[in-house]
């Protein structure tokens, strides 16, 4: 089966897209050009072929996305045509040459080892995508990404988004998290129109971070939302902070001014060839030990296919910024006086001129 059709173009990366008008696709054309990416890389490593074996990166080659009990494979080589080794016959075009089903179920059944189900219908390659040098090849180019990417990046911002206009109306004292996140996570869903991936880490109100509890919340109480919205392989990333009951204190709108105003002074700062460390280098002391308030995590980092990828923004970074990377600036201030912290998280793209924004839901504490 041959499926190289095209595909509707995805939406520009600096216009945001109507609500309810955004696309969870890469394009045949958007999964061409990186194959093309990685067979120049292949060439300079003196390498005909590699295996794609992670299903992000059949993802981010062939434009094919599954659920997570399969195990796609995509062979990608430098004179030979692109193969797509998948559970099913792709619903949607896929840039592929050839597309070969896997036996990855019987009567309805999953078979037990879905990856050795694939391999039996993949010829050998030099190497795979989860060994270097492949490896490192595929991180270096998941760095810059393209207009179908980001298209998709956009599609978990909106539900993150929605997320957090749930979560804005309900933060009332007597909440409680597991609630919270419920409904947060529901809207996120409802958002994307499918199956969503990870929904982010940072649920607790009352606390600087993890997983949410049966707990309510208090009036007063500073709750820090880590929504990390996954689409189809890609994480968004962005963190908002609100006060329950919306009633806030001195301290933590002194703080939150302080957050704002770092991100603002970093973004003056970055742009392409600016090394990441000297970014955390002129911000940090702004924040950390202000006003007896601590800043122990970093202050940016790359999304993607994974929520923390390059570029780095943290002491002794070896990153240096480059045009096509997307990433965050998440300063935060944390300490008892705030009734546990305040963390403002924006999304942006790098180009030639300076980041571009990504997100756009209000800062506000609420």
């Amino acid at each position: 089966m041959t499926s190289c059709a095209a595909s509707a173009p995805a939406v520009p990366w600096d216009a945001a897209p109507a609500p309810g008008t955004e696309t969870t696709s890469l394009t045949v054309a958007g999964c061409r050009t990186r194959q093309e990416r990685l067979r120049r890389e292949l060439v300079a490593m003196g390498m005909r072929s590699a295996l794609l074996r992670d299903r992000r990166h059949v993802h981010y080659a062939t434009g094919f996305w599954c659920r997570e009990a399969y195990r796609p494979l995509a062979i990608v080589a430098v004179d030979a045509p692109t193969i797509l080794v998948a559970p099913y016959e792709p619903g949607s075009p896929v840039a592929a040459d050839e597309v070969r089903a896997y036996a990855s179920a019987a009567h309805g059944t999953l078979v037990d080892d879905q990856a050795a189900a694939a391999r039996r219908d993949a010829e050998p390659c030099d190497a795979d995508d989860d060994a270097p040098p492949v490896a490192d090849a595929l991180r270096r180019l998941r760095r810059r990404k393209d207009d179908d990417e980001i298209a998709v990046l956009r599609a978990g911002f909106a539900a993150a988004e929605e997320a957090y206009a749930v979560a804005r109306a309900a933060l009332v004292p007597g909440l409680d998290e597991v609630e919270l996140y419920a409904a947060m996570q529901a809207a996120a869903v409802r958002r994307v129109g499918e199956m969503i991936g990870e929904f982010g880490n940072d649920f607790q109100i009352g606390g600087t971070g993890s997983a949410p509890r049966r707990r309510r919340c208090q009036a007063g109480e500073s709750a820090v939302l880590d929504v990390s919205v996954v689409v189809r392989g890609y994480a968004s990333d962005m963190c908002r902070t609100f006060v329950v009951g919306g009633e806030t204190s001195a301290a933590q709108r002194e703080a939150h001014a302080r957050v704002l105003a770092a991100i603002d002074d970093a973004v003056a700062l970055i742009r392409p060839g600016v090394a990441c460390a000297a970014v955390d280098a002129a911000i940090r002391p702004r924040l950390a030990g202000w006003r007896g308030l601590a800043f122990p995590h970093h202050l940016g980092h790359g999304i993607g296919l994974a929520p923390h990828e390059a570029p780095r923004v943290v002491p002794g970074s070896a990153d240096v910024f480059a045009i096509g990377d997307v990433f965050t600036l998440e300063p935060g201030l944390y300490g008892p006086a705030l009734r546990a912290g305040v963390r403002v998280e924006q999304a942006y793209r790098l180009d030639a001129a300076g980041p571009v924004p990504l997100t756009r839901f209000a800062t506000d504490l609420g």
